[in-house]
């Protein structure tokens, strides 16, 4: 019977999280599908995660003019004027310090 337990809480650990890796590996995917590059991707992701809304990371993975673009073929600063049509502050101001934090590392 406590194995069974062990097993239960086990997986439900594992459960957890992969849950948690979830959003940043979508925002990811999102922002090297919109033609930024591989590191820049992965940088600004783990920042936008932590900063934005899920709403807002919605809202941003439905820039329509940025999809099916391959990864390089996007500049920060081009994402950053794509991103403005949206209207959102927040998301501007946090999609901006992180492209520039994250285009000189």
């Amino acid at each position: 019977m406590k194995s069974w337990k062990i097993t239960g809480l086990t997986l439900a650990g594992c459960m957890l999280l992969a849950a948690c890796a979830t959003p940043e590996a979508r925002v990811r995917s999102g922002l090297m599908s919109a033609g930024l590059s591989a590191p820049v991707s992965a940088c600004m992701a783990d920042r936008m995660v932590d900063r934005l809304s899920l709403g807002q990371l919605r809202k941003l993975g439905d820039l329509g003019k940025l999809k099916k673009r391959d990864p390089g073929e996007v500049t920060v600063k081009e994402f950053v004027k794509e991103t403005r049509s949206l209207q959102d502050p927040e998301i501007l101001a946090v999609v901006t310090s992180s492209g520039l934090i994250c285009a000189v590392q």
